[in-house]
């Protein structure tokens, strides 16, 4: 149980911290919820109708550098102070957030969406070194559980404002970003920096020597094997914004829950729904609705677990509840496999940050904090290709309508949209367009794509296993 008192235990820039990293996430996630059906969806919906493997390159390499530079931006805050590295991250995020809507070629999205990462790389090694700064072994567990908390909090609160606009306008989305991730200059006053082994070195002594580092950790046999081990599970978590949003959106039959929120909560439906059907982001963000609610109590239930056991356990039920999710085209079998999912995310994922804090040299807490994103980075690179052209090949609805289309050699139009296309697909083939998506579903199994995701899970909780137990020997 958690002592009456451990929440005093932590200092005011743990909480400031902790408030800045919610503000960020409301605005990152507002609008990255987004991200998948923006790129990919049909232009009389606001989307850029982008193929589904463009979508994996931009949100996999692009969110992927995000993580690696974070390996040298640790280095860069521990050279000239975190709060200064921050002005210029919110300066950089404020700035990409309002330039975003004027970009819809494949090229131009990928440039600023490279540029927001910039933004973002800056920022996230120094708020987890602070929080890694100012809790120790005794606290730390609950300490990151609350961080955890506090970044679902802003990725649930961040889409439910932003889908309001998403019907009119999707640069209002990016502009209500924008201004969300301004707040959090007045924070920045608010903010005082942990202790830090100030540095005397140039700029690009700074750069050879975070190079350096990267070398001395490549030695590390033990620890890249970890980090690679990591990289399977955010591979897997990581389908949750890549895939999931888009596979709602394609293929569940979400008419049940708009018509009960239509009925008991109909503020719900108007806001949350469309012609009928509830958003696929609405149905996604139940994820972060879930650690909300959650994570306190699932953090205090594995406090005393070793985080490498918590992680194995946490690995093993995410993959259970992602072979689960969207087996069907039933929502509400969708909720539960969610909430199954969010259960392992809750013990697995805090474990990461915090393992890798608890082994990080005092001095250098930044620098090592930063290399917790390795895994990140190289699991975002290879969700984008799940995501991308294998997702396209497998599970591509529009994809399946153009093969379709071929295939039967139906004499269509040429510059319709998406949902003009999938309509003329389906008077050609004397089906409604409910009847279409149900053919295609039974005939392609779109849904394959959840158990090679599965496997990706139970490959990581395995190998994990198999570290803790041959490598380390359970230390």
């Amino acid at each position: 149980m958690i002592k009456k008192n451990i929440f005093k235990a932590y200092p005011r820039t743990f909480w400031i911290a902790n408030t800045i990293e919610l503000v960020e996430r409301w605005a990152w996630y507002g609008f990255f919820m987004l991200f998948a059906n923006y790129l990919t969806s049909s232009s009389d919906m606001g989307g850029l109708e982008l193929t589904q493997s463009q979508k994996g390159w931009i949100m996999g390499i692009g969110t992927g550098i995000l993580y690696f530079l974070p390996v040298i931006t640790g280095s860069i805050a521990d050279k000239y102070g975190y709060k200064k590295v921050l002005f210029i991250a919110f300066s950089v995020y404020t700035s990409a957030f309002f330039i975003f809507p004027y970009f819809d070629s494949f090229t131009g999205v990928f440039a600023v969406y490279l540029y927001l990462a910039l933004g973002a790389a800056l920022f996230k090694p120094i708020i987890s070194a602070t929080i890694s700064k100012t809790t120790d072994e005794s606290n730390s567990s609950v300490g990151f559980g609350i961080f955890y908390m506090m970044v679902n909090i802003g990725a649930f609160f961040g889409p439910m404002i932003t889908l309001f606009f998403k019907s009119s306008s999707y640069s209002v989305v990016f502009q209500l970003s924008a201004v969300i991730i301004a707040l959090n200059f007045i924070l920045l006053l608010f903010y005082k920096e942990p202790g830090r082994v100030k540095s005397k070195s140039s700029f690009k002594e700074i750069i050879s020597v975070a190079f350096t580092n990267i070398g001395k950790v490549l030695k590390d046999f033990k620890f890249i094997m970890f980090l690679l081990i990591v990289a399977g599970f955010w591979t897997m978590f990581n389908q949750l914004f890549f895939t999931l949003p888009v596979f709602i959106e394609q293929w569940v039959d979400t008419k049940p829950m708009y018509d009960f929120f239509a009925m008991n909560f109909p503020f719900i439906a108007n806001n949350y729904g469309r012609n009928g059907v509830m958003e696929a982001e609405f149905i996604s963000n139940f994820d972060a609705l879930y650690i909300i609610i959650f994570q306190i109590f699932i953090s205090t239930l594995v406090m005393k677990w070793k985080p490498l056991k918590s992680m194995t356990i946490g690995f093993i039920i995410n993959a259970i509840g992602i072979a689960l999710t969207l087996y069907t085209q039933n929502v509400v079998f969708l909720l539960i496999s969610i909430f199954i999912f969010a259960i392992g995310e809750m013990m697995g994922s805090p474990k990461i940050t915090e393992y890798i804090g608890l082994i990080a040299p005092k001095d250098k807490k930044a620098l090592y904090m930063g290399f917790s994103f390795i895994p990140v980075f190289i699991g975002n690179v290879l969700a984008g290709v799940v995501a991308g052209p294998i997702y396209q090949s497998i599970s591509d609805k529009h994809q399946m309508v153009l093969d379709l289309v071929k295939s039967h050699n139906f004499a269509i139009p040429d510059g319709l949209t998406q949902n003009e296309l999938f309509l003329k697909a389906a008077q050609n083939m004397n089906m409604n367009e409910s009847q279409l998506t149900n053919y295609l579903w039974q005939h392609n199994n779109p849904s394959n794509i959840w158990i090679l995701i599965s496997g990706i899970g139970i490959l990581a909780a395995l190998l994990l296993n198999f570290y803790n137990r041959k490598v380390l020997k359970n230390k």
